[in-house]
């Protein structure tokens, strides 16, 4: 009796695995892309990127300085920001550093608007200000700070920046639209120009460099229209060099990249329901097999055929169900704390949890109707030979 139970504990539990994993894929499917969809709308799907790209000859091209103040002029415009990537530039966490351990990061000069034209919000500390931006003050990116390994402001925090000390007025939050944003020191274009010597000549005069990134946030429902017409606005004399792109498909797309990995596991569950099912089917056949004097003797006592066929398939039938219960509640739980870990809203499609019931009752009935049809079938009086 004891070997009994412990064969239908397992079998059921590979039912319970293969459930359990198509629940737990499909509900956090279904939770990332709600949580997708909520930071997409609450970042918005209208911010349109405008760079510098390739020239005609091979090399880095450059946005011309009245590109933003042209793109202002383009209907359905409602704010624009830019920064300037300051190449010869780079960012310590003091003067002792080696100059090769930049760290990857950069240091950029930028519109004081440009924390609301993306949608990012302040970590710690303050945004620049017409005063700030004047001065040797930088904010860095939620990558840059955890890089220098600033994780507060002090009134004497700062940073080695351009061969000089820059304070630090603040750390953004992380920016999922704009990540190179993360991974920069951003000072003020009246700074750049004054400290870092990002200059351009203009009609014969010294100007603030121009910028290498232009971020355009549009009307909703008007982004291809605005888009279509970005690059042409930007730099008439050569739309060619100029890249324009909607940061929201990349979240798009690193959501259809997790999902790819949906299928996979969703056939290891298949994979688990079958192992179960055989092992079910097995434990049918092995306990017809042992209990041969119950079925002659309840045979001698008057039950039919049928009345032993039905036995046997409510049996496997409720060992499946209870092995295809305890799957869904296992996803369903492993769903729940994945998706509050991240943040995300709690989904589980009603497909999951009752496809799941459902497919550990047809294997429970497919399993145990071959046991219970031989069963139903066995004479009395051979049965009853084991008594």
């Amino acid at each position: 009796m004891r070997a009994r139970r412990l064969r239908a504990t397992l079998s059921a539990l590979g039912i319970a695995i293969g459930t359990a994993a198509i629940v737990a894929v499909l509900g956090l499917s279904s939770s990332s892309q709600a949580g997708l969809i909520a930071e997409i709308n609450q970042l918005g799907t209208n911010l349109l990127t405008v760079e510098a790209g390739q020239s005609f000859t091979g090399g880095q091209a450059k946005l011309p300085l009245q590109a933003p103040a042209r793109i202002t002029h383009l209907d359905h415009v409602e704010e624009l920001a830019h920064t300037g990537l300051v190449k010869e530039a780079k960012v310590y966490r003091s003067a002792l550093v080696p100059p090769a351990s930049t760290g990857g990061l950069s240091v950029r000069a930028t519109s004081l608007n440009l924390t609301a034209v993306l949608g990012v919000g302040l970590a710690r500390g303050s945004w620049l200000n017409a005063g700030t931006a004047r001065e040797p003050v930088a904010v860095l990116g939620a990558v840059a700070a955890q890089r220098l390994g600033i994780d507060r402001i002090r009134p004497d925090q700062r940073i080695w920046l351009g061969h000089q000390w820059f304070d630090v007025a603040g750390i953004l939050e992380a920016s999922p639209l704009e990540t190179d944003i993360d991974s920069s020191a951003l000072v003020g274009y009246p700074a750049a120009q004054q400290y870092l010597g990002y200059l351009s000549l203009v009609h014969g005069a010294k100007e603030s460099g121009p910028p290498s990134s232009i971020y355009v946030r549009t009307a909703t429902g008007h982004e291809a229209a605005v888009q279509s017409l970005l690059a042409a606005t930007a730099n008439p004399e050569a739309p060619n060099e100029v890249n324009v792109s909607q940061p929201s498909d990349v979240l798009t797309a690193r959501a259809a990249a997790a999902g790819a990995f949906d299928s996979l596991f969703l056939g290891l569950g298949l994979v688990a329901l079958v192992v179960g099912a055989v092992g079910v089917a097995n434990i049918m056949i092995i306990s017809v097999l042992e209990r041969r004097s119950e079925i002659g003797l309840r045979r001698a006592l008057g039950a039919t055929k049928g009345q032993i066929r039905t036995q046997f398939l409510a049996e496997s039938i409720l060992l499946a169900l209870v092995g295809g219960v305890v799957g869904v509640l296992a996803g369903a739980a492993a769903t729940a704390g994945y998706a509050e870990s991240k943040g995300w809203a709690i989904l589980i499609p009603v497909e999951a949890w009752s496809g799941g019931i459902a497919a550990a009752l047809l294997i429970g009935a497919l399993a145990g109707l071959m046991p219970a049809v031989r069963a139903s079938r066995m004479p009395p009086t051979v049965a009853l030979r084991t008594v």
